[in-house]
């Protein structure tokens, strides 16, 4: 479960702009994000979110820098997935997620993991907000 395979990576063109036009935006500091619910028959068998990670050129003008903040972003999410994916498979939904990075200095990895931990609380309480809604 630990991993983060090429399913779980948001590439598609149409999904991104579908994303970012009808998604909804949540803050948790560093971080920005965009998600959005689908049907999970859209994913690949076993994947149950799919993620962009993004960081702004505006703010890290060095490539090696936004390059180490993805990176950190990623593990952090790698690490602690595995309570999103429990709570959408029992759901019958799938997640689509862009998360940006918006701070200008890069947190070292116990604090991006603490945080990334806080988003992930965050975005299955209102998650399961959304979903008691619509039933």
């Amino acid at each position: 479960m630990y991993t983060f395979r090429k399913q779980e990576r948001l590439c598609s063109k149409k999904s991104i702009d579908a994303l970012f036009q009808s998604g909804q935006r949540m803050m948790a500091f560093p971080y920005s994000v965009h998600w959005m619910l689908c049907p999970v028959d859209e994913l690949p068998e076993g994947v149950f979110a799919q993620v962009l990670v993004t960081t702004s050129k505006k703010k890290f003008k060095h490539a090696v820098d936004r390059n180490r903040v993805k990176r950190l972003t990623r593990e952090c999410y790698r690490k602690q997935k595995e309570g999103l994916y429990t709570f959408l498979r029992g759901k019958d939904v799938a997640l689509l997620l862009a998360v940006n990075y918006i701070h200008h200095e890069i947190f070292p990895y116990d604090v991006c993991y603490h945080k990334m931990g806080k988003l992930l609380a965050a975005l299955t309480k209102e998650i399961e907000q959304r979903l008691a809604v619509i039933e």
